[in-house]
């Protein structure tokens, strides 16, 4: 059983900050950490679709996976779907779930559209980890 977990993307501020979010909050026994190959700030829509679902994410940051101690890490799942995910050092066992990057720099897609887009990146997160918490006996 793992006592830690991380989730790899490349800014940290979408997808691996919302599964970070949850998996807190599904896992309060394990360290949960997140992190990305260039990160940047926490997208404000991760930070509002979390809070929908009972999750404060207003005190996270973006991190580097540089910062990560791989010593502190015994599952690495990267949710990377159409880039590159980050490469992480160290013998932690890995999963890889391609999710698309809700974020969008597209002009033509509205406010709505962009929640839309990362309620369903935060739903298939969560569908994820509650089938990874079934298939590995996990007790919250």
């Amino acid at each position: 059983m793992p006592r830690s977990i991380l989730f790899l993307c490349v800014a940290n501020s979408a997808r691996s900050q919302m599964a970070e979010g949850i998996a807190r909050q599904m896992f309060p026994t394990l360290r949960i950490q997140s992190a990305g190959s260039r990160p940047s700030r926490v997208n404000p829509y991760a930070i509002e679709v979390l809070a929908e679902q009972g999750i404060n994410a207003t005190a996270h940051r973006s991190k580097s996976v540089q910062d990560i101690d791989p010593a502190t890490v015994d599952l690495v799942i990267t949710l990377c779907a159409e880039e590159v995910c980050p490469l992480f050092l160290g013998k932690a066992e890995r999963l890889h779930w391609p999710i698309p990057d809700p974020a969008s720099d597209d002009p033509s897609l509205t406010p709505e559209d962009l929640r839309t887009r990362f309620r369903a990146g935060r739903d298939e997160i969560r569908r994820r980890l509650e089938q990874w918490k079934g298939e590995s006996h996990l007790k919250p």
